[in-house]
């Protein structure tokens, strides 16, 4: 296990969840925290991510972004979703403080399953993956975003968590 992670969760397990049961699907779906080893597995799902949402990330980015998954120090994680040896999909968490709790919040950046493997539940396994991670780490809230266009991701998160009224303000910062 890498970085203190949990042990890896094969889809189909209870997860409990502030008291409750959250209940994945069930597949022979290993989900897992990323290792040292998996970067070639690791890499064409975030390239896929990149395309599906029109962006380019920097080789550089990509590489320190790695670094920061496999480093102790970094409250930045990532999982894997995998069949056998094939890598379906992946998710990004970055933990961080609240002026809202007392405990961390876990913003879940990026949530990407490969084409071929859609419509399978790996994406709803993924982000019931994130929750009992966040619940082991102490999390009080799990939140993120997602493109308006998005309608397969909506209708999954329309059902795994609840939607907000807010609106998504940013400004690139150039130094």
């Amino acid at each position: 296990m890498s970085r203190g992670d949990a042990a890896p969760f094969i889809a189909g397990e209870m997860l409990h969840v502030d008291g409750g049961q959250v209940s994945a699907t069930e597949s022979p779906i290993e989900l897992r925290p990323v290792g040292e080893g998996d970067f070639a597995a690791w890499l064409p799902l975030w390239e896929g991510y990149q395309r599906f949402y029109r962006i380019e990330i920097a080789e550089e980015v990509t590489r320190r972004t790695w670094e920061r998954f496999l480093s102790p120090a970094e409250p930045m994680y990532a999982l894997l979703a995998m069949m056998g040896n094939q890598a379906l999909g992946l998710a990004h968490t970055v933990h961080h403080r609240s002026t809202w709790t007392t405990k961390d919040h876990c913003y879940l950046q990026d949530l990407f399953v490969a084409g071929e493997a859609r419509g399978q539940s790996v994406g709803r396994a993924l982000v019931e993956r994130v929750y009992a991670d966040a619940a082991r780490r102490g999390a009080a809230r799990v939140y993120w975003v997602t493109h308006e266009s998005n309608h397969d991701a909506i209708r999954l998160y329309d059902r795994v968590a609840h939607r907000l009224p807010l609106i998504h303000f940013r400004l690139e910062i150039v130094n």
